[in-house]
C-alpha cells in the first residue's frame, strides 16, 4: 500500500470537515463536556491558507484517509523557546489504522517543524485514550502535564 503524504487543499475540506467530526466522535467517551451535536474544533480553511501552518493529509489510491496539522503558536514569556509548534487534527480513517499513517503525518509536521526552526512540539492529549498516548509515546513524545478538573 502506498501512502502518499501531501499538503491539504481548500478543495480537501469536504473530507476533512467529515474527519473533525470522527475526532470529535472519538473524543466524546473521554470527554463529558462537549456539547451534543456538531462540534466544530478548527477553522480548517483558516489554517490551509496560514503561512503558519501545515495541513496535511495521506492519500491511499487517490483517496484523502488521515490528516494532522502543525501551527506555530507563541509560548508564554516563561519559557526557554520564544514560539513552537502544536500538533492537532490527527485522524485516519477506522480501516486503514494500524498502518502507520498517523506515524508518518507526524514525521512530516515535525520536518516542517524543523524548516521552521522551531525546537518544541506539542500536542494534547486525553488521559484515558491509551491508544494514542501509546502513538505519540512510540514518536518520542512524553507526558508533560496533566490538566486536572472538578465539575461542579
Amino acid at each position: 500500500m502506498a501512502i502518499e503524504i501531501r499538503k491539504a487543499q481548500e478543495s480537501d475540506i469536504e473530507i476533512l470537515l467529515t474527519f473533525e467530526q470522527g475526532i470529535v466522535e472519538a473524543e466524546r467517551p473521554f470527554d463529558n463536556t462537549l456539547k451534543e451535536g456538531e462540534v466544530n474544533y478548527y477553522d480548517l480553511s483558516a489554517l490551509i491558507r496560514s503561512p503558519k501552518a501545515e495541513v496535511l493529509v495521506a492519500v491511499v489510491d487517490n483517496e484523502i484517509v488521515g490528516s494532522g496539522y502543525a501551527k506555530i503558536l507563541t509560548a508564554e514569556p516563561f519559557r526557554k523557546f520564544k514560539e513552537y509548534a502544536y500538533l492537532g487534527f490527527m485522524y485516519v480513517k477506522p480501516e486503514f489504522r494500524g498502518k502507520g499513517i498517523n506515524r508518518q503525518i507526524v514525521n512530516s509536521l515535525i520536518d516542517w517543524a524543523k524548516t521552521k526552526e522551531l525546537t518544541e512540539i506539542r500536542l494534547e492529549v486525553y488521559d484515558k485514550n491509551v491508544l494514542a498516548k501509546n502513538a505519540y509515546t512510540k514518536a518520542g513524545f512524553k507526558p508533560n502535564l496533566v490538566e486536572m478538573r472538578l465539575e461542579l
